[in-house]
């Protein structure tokens, strides 16, 4: 499945704006984040488990266990951002 993958704040600024990416059918929010923090140091340092960060699937605040599908959007960005 494609999953369009967006980064806010000081994740933006490390990685980017976003990427689309290649997970598993049944893949939850969660399983993401741990696909992406073995894609590259980079993505280890901004998407770090010992960050508190907070995502949203399609356009909404998700826990770590909500299943993508395929075409979704999974957004990324720290508990408190800038206007």
């Amino acid at each position: 499945m494609k999953v369009q993958v967006r980064y806010f704040a000081s994740i933006r600024e490390a990685l980017g704006v976003g990427e689309l990416i290649d997970v598993p059918a049944g893949a939850t929010a969660g399983d993401v984040r741990d696909q992406l923090i073995a894609r590259s140091a980079a993505h280890a340092s901004a998407l770090a488990r010992g960050k508190v960060l907070r995502s949203a699937l399609n356009q909404s605040l998700c826990e770590e266990s909500a299943v993508v599908t395929d075409d979704a959007e999974l957004a990324f960005f720290p508990p408190v951002t800038g206007g």
